[in-house]
């Protein structure tokens, strides 16, 4: 349940105080003696001081309704407070909102508005705010805020001329609150309208053309839009929010588009940082890993000690196999304050592993403490460990760590069974996984990691029991029914079913190299030669893995192309030499 943040009870007397009596005279300031000013004449210039804030603070109160501080007045306003702290929001709406029209006091108004929506009564806030607004006519605070739930409610025509009022007040932060308003109007087509209408009295203004330009993107109206920000360029060159915004509405279209404008832009703009950053990070999303590092690299110096850019430069060399510059990007980030440190020291943990530094890795890994890469890091760490020979510290490592849900405890699950499976040590992978099920039962991850563990094991009935069972949890988990199928194909004479579940995978997945190399390998099995090598050839291409190699390999030496068939094995052995399927090929078919 919702709560209310609570207004202190003495910020309710105070209130009440204002509202019931004169202003009372400021007591005479202490004389306070510095080496500066002779003790006369700063305890002149302290009451000078304290006689214009007592001026200030009488002049407000002056402006506020006088009203007695009535048992009424204090009894609503405690009930809507109190109603508030224990989440009774309609209770404490409707008390606030009677309070308000009561005292026509503007603190009371702006307090019924915000308890408004905070209930989500649209009425009762638009109700509230036209009080505020009547109560306390020169707040900019007030206007604006009536204005925006008048454009919530779609009362353009009411909203209009306060926002014009507020437009000549300061035009150029209106239309930037303007254009973020209009953004969240249904009626698309009025909201253009009426920006355009406020944007007549402010010709050379670019902010008025942002917020055109904002409000015709909303309405579909993409040439309108990039036409107006081409005039916010000509009155304003280089004007960066302009610019991101222009690069953000080529962006949905075309990304190429967008990265050829601001590499435009920075050419005659090379100074334009935010526009810089906006599109190093396109980069990245385009997969343009060289030419993003070089723009977070010339960012490290526009942006000094941001760890934002700095990590971002890091992760890219990472990426890229530059180890060193990586390591010390990454230093220095943590030198920046990260909002997320854990993350910076698991991958300063990839760096050290990438540099053969396995006892550097663990120091890193050990210092991430929460969050996403908790259960990542400790696998990590146990995974070196039971490298250097330590396996049963690996495991316990990982035993006594606690996630912070069930999915990281699942993890640890599954981080544990792979430890054990790289180990060849299959019957202990197996019993973690069905110990880790009695605890999470419907885990499909631990289903089908025990279905796999299975079969090394060669229990074919647990590893269809627990595929059929994460198929009925998970209905669109290709890999599922591509396991199914392979091993019916591999193990058993069921081919017409293995096929069927082979063919639900592909339509699942229907470019996925290894469901195409399961649905090659049941055609072979089925005797369809020439249609397992069509997809076997289409696996391999997109995939040239060794098992893929195996099986297009075999397909080929049946049909009498030896040689192909030979000269395939030896490229992959080159490259896989220890590959169990691989091996084993080559053994059965050339001894």
């Amino acid at each position: 349940m919702a709560h209310l943040k609570p207004l202190p009870l003495y910020a309710a007397l105070l209130f009440a105080a204002a509202c019931s009596q004169p202003g009372v005279k400021a007591s005479q300031p202490v004389v306070v003696e510095t080496q500066a000013q002779h003790p006369v004449e700063a305890a002149a210039d302290l009451e000078a001081e304290a006689e214009a804030e007592a001026l200030a603070l009488a002049q407000a109160q002056a402006a506020l309704p006088k009203q007695p501080l009535t048992p009424d007045i204090l009894f609503k306003f405690l009930v809507a407070e109190v109603a508030g702290q224990r989440g009774e929001m309609g209770v404490a709406q409707s008390a606030y909102l009677d309070l308000a029209r009561q005292t026509q006091d503007p603190r009371i108004a702006r307090r019924a508005v915000e308890v408004s929506m905070f209930a989500r009564d649209q009425a009762g806030a638009l109700e509230a705010a036209r009080l505020w607004a009547a109560a306390e006519p020169g707040s900019a605070r007030a206007q604006q805020t009536l204005a925006a739930l008048l454009l919530n409610e779609g009362r353009l025509d009411e909203a209009e001329p306060i926002l014009r009022t507020l437009l000549k007040a300061d035009s150029a932060n209106g239309f930037l609150h303007l254009s973020a308003l209009m953004g969240k109007l249904r009626d698309t087509r009025a909201a253009l309208e009426l920006v355009e209408r406020l944007a007549v009295d402010h010709p050379a203004l670019p902010e008025a053309r942002f917020a055109i330009a904002r409000a015709a993107a909303s309405a579909g109206r993409v040439e309108a839009a990039l036409a107006a920000l081409q005039q916010a360029d000509e009155l304003r060159p280089g004007w960066e929010p302009g610019a991101l915004l222009h690069a953000e509405i080529l962006a949905k279209t075309s990304r190429p588009d967008a990265l050829a404008f601001m590499r435009d832009f920075l050419a005659r703009h090379p100074g334009a940082r935010e526009v810089r950053l906006a599109y190093a990070r396109t980069l990245v999303n385009a997969n343009q890993f060289t030419e993003a590092r070089a723009e977070f690299t010339r960012l490290t110096g526009d942006f000094p000690r941001n760890a934002e850019v700095s990590f971002a430069a890091g992760l890219l060399s990472l990426q890229m196999g530059d180890v060193d510059v990586a390591r010390d990007l990454l230093t220095q980030t943590l030198e920046y304050s990260p909002r997320d440190p854990d993350m910076v020291h698991y991958y300063l943990g990839q760096v050290a592993e990438q540099m053969k530094q396995p006892e550097v890795a663990a120091t890193h890994y050990v210092e991430v403490k929460t969050g996403n890469y908790l259960v990542p890091a400790r696998a990590r760490q146990a995974a070196l460990l039971a490298r250097a020979g330590r396996l049963d510290e690996a495991r316990a490592l990982l035993a006594f760590t606690q996630g912070e849900n069930d999915a990281q405890n699942v993890r640890l699950i599954q981080a544990q069974a792979e430890l054990l499976r790289d180990s060849k040590e299959h019957a202990a992978a197996f019993e973690v996984l069905s110990e880790g099920l009695k605890r999470f039962p419907d885990s499909a991850d631990l289903l089908y990691d025990r279905a796999m563990v299975a079969e090394k094991l060669g229990k074919l009935d647990a590893l269809e029991a627990d595929l059929r069972r994460v198929i009925v949890l998970r209905p669109d988990d290709a890999q599922a029914y591509n396991a199914l199928g392979y091993t019916l194909a591999d193990r058993t004479d069921r081919l017409a079913e293995a096929i069927t579940l082979l063919d639900k995978a592909l339509a699942l997945a229907p470019e996925d190299p290894f469901i195409l190399d399961s649905v090659g390998w049941a055609q072979y099995r089925a005797g369809n030669l020439a249609r397992a090598q069509e997809y076997l050839e289409r696996a391999y291409k997109v995939r040239p893995d060794p098992e893929i190699a195996a099986h297009l390999g075999e397909v080929l030496w049946t049909r009498g192309l030896r040689e192909e068939a030979g000269k395939l094995w030896q490229t992959s052995l080159q490259a896989h030499p220890q590959n169990e399927l691989l091996l084993e090929t080559l053994r059965r078919l050339k001894p």
